[in-house]
C-alpha cells in the first residue's frame, strides 16, 4: 500500500539555477521510486533495494502549494519549476492519484514556466495544460529575452535499448515506448529534448554507442541534448555503487574490474575518464548539430 505523509513545503527554491535545467523551483509530488533505477542518486538505505517499497504521496501538497505560489507570484518572484528533481511526477501511481496533474492546473493558474524531467509516457495525458502553460506563464525577468518557451519537456535516457534498460532501470517506461512519446511530443510543437544522464560507462558511452543515440536524436529532430557521465554513491547494500557493481558482475562480468576501477576512489570516475568522455560528447554534438542548452 502506499504511504501517503503530510509535507510543510512542497515548492523549493533552487540555491541557483542549474546551466542545463533552469530550475528556479523544484517540485516533487511523491518521494521515492517505482522507476527503481539502479544508478539514481537519491538511492540509500532509507529506499532500500526497491524504492516502490517506501514511495510515498505528499497529499496535502495542492494546498500548500496554492499558498505558496499565491506568495511568490504577488511579489513577482516568477521562475521555472523543474517537475520533478528527486523522483519522476509520471510514475504508475500518478495514474490513480493524479496528484502530478492537479500541480499542472495549480502553476497554470499562478502563470509559472514550467520544465519536466520524465522517463514516462504519461506526459502525454497532460499535453492540454503544459500547452496552456506554455502560452500563459511568464518567464522570470533574466529569460525574456532569452527563451520562446514557457513550458519544456525533457525524457531522461541511459541507453535507447530496451534490453539494457530492463537491467538498469527495471521499473521505468522501455526505451523504444520513451522514444516513440519524444517523437509525439515534438509532433505537438513542444520545445523538448534529451537527458542523456547517466551514460553508462562502457556499455553507452562508446563512440557506436553514442553515433546510434544521437542519429536518432537528430532524426526526430530534438531541440537539445543534456550528455552526462555517470556518479555512483555508497557502499551499503542499498547504495546505487553497490547495485550497479552488483548488475555488472551478473550481466557485464567482463566489464567488473573496469567499473571497479573507476570508482575505487570516489562517486565519480578519475579525470582521465571524464576529460575523453567530454570530447566524445562534444564530437557528437557538433557533428548532429543538436544544442546543448534550452536556450
Amino acid at each position: 500500500m502506499l504511504n501517503e505523509v503530510i509535507v510543510k513545503s512542497v515548492l523549493n527554491k533552487t540555491k541557483r539555477r542549474d546551466p542545463w535545467f533552469l530550475d528556479d523551483y523544484t517540485i516533487n509530488p511523491y518521494s521515492a521510486c517505482s522507476f527503481n533505477c539502479l544508478y539514481c542518486y537519491i538511492r540509500g538505505s532509507k529506499y532500500g533495494e526497491h524504492m516502490e517499497d517506501t514511495l510515498s504521496v505528499k497529499i496535502n501538497a495542492l494546498e500548500i502549494l496554492e499558498r505558496q505560489l499565491k506568495n511568490r507570484a504577488k511579489k513577482n518572484q516568477y521562475g521555472i519549476i523543474v517537475l520533478s528533481s528527486a523522483t519522476d511526477p509520471y510514475l504508475q501511481v500518478e495514474k490513480h492519484y493524479g496528484l502530478t496533474r492537479s500541480i499542472l492546473e495549480v502553476i497554470h493558474h499562478y502563470r509559472f514556466p514550467v520544465h519536466v524531467i520524465t522517463k514516462s509516457d504519461l506526459v502525454v495525458r497532460d499535453f492540454d495544460l503544459l500547452k496552456k502553460i506554455d502560452n500563459d506563464a511568464i518567464l522570470p525577468t533574466d529569460l525574456q529575452s532569452a527563451l520562446r518557451h514557457k513550458a519544456y519537456i525533457t525524457f531522461s535516457f541511459s541507453t535507447i535499448d530496451d534490453d539494457v534498460g530492463k537491467i538498469f532501470e527495471p521499473g521505468a517506461t522501455p526505451p523504444s515506448k520513451r522514444l516513440s512519446t519524444l517523437k509525439e511530443t515534438l509532433k505537438e510543437k513542444f520545445h523538448a529534448g534529451v537527458s542523456l544522464m547517466p551514460l553508462l560507462p562502457y556499455i553507452t558511452d562508446s563512440e557506436e554507442q553514442l553515433d546510434l543515440m544521437f542519429h536518432q536524436f537528430q532524426q526526430l529532430g530534438v531541440h537539445y541534448v543534456f550528455p552526462a557521465s555517470i556518479t555512483l554513491f555508497g557502499d551499503n547494500k542499498h547504495d546505487s555503487k553497490t547495485l550497479m557493481l552488483k548488475a555488472i558482475q551478473k550481466h557485464y562480468p567482463s566489464l567488473t574490474e573496469k567499473y571497479q576501477k573507476l570508482f575505487s576512489f570516489g562517486y565519480s570516475p578519475p579525470s582521465w575518464y571524464r576529460n575523453a568522455f567530454q570530447k566524445k560528447v562534444e564530437r557528437m554534438t557538433e557533428q548532429y548539430h543538436l544544442k546543448t542548452t534550452l536556450m
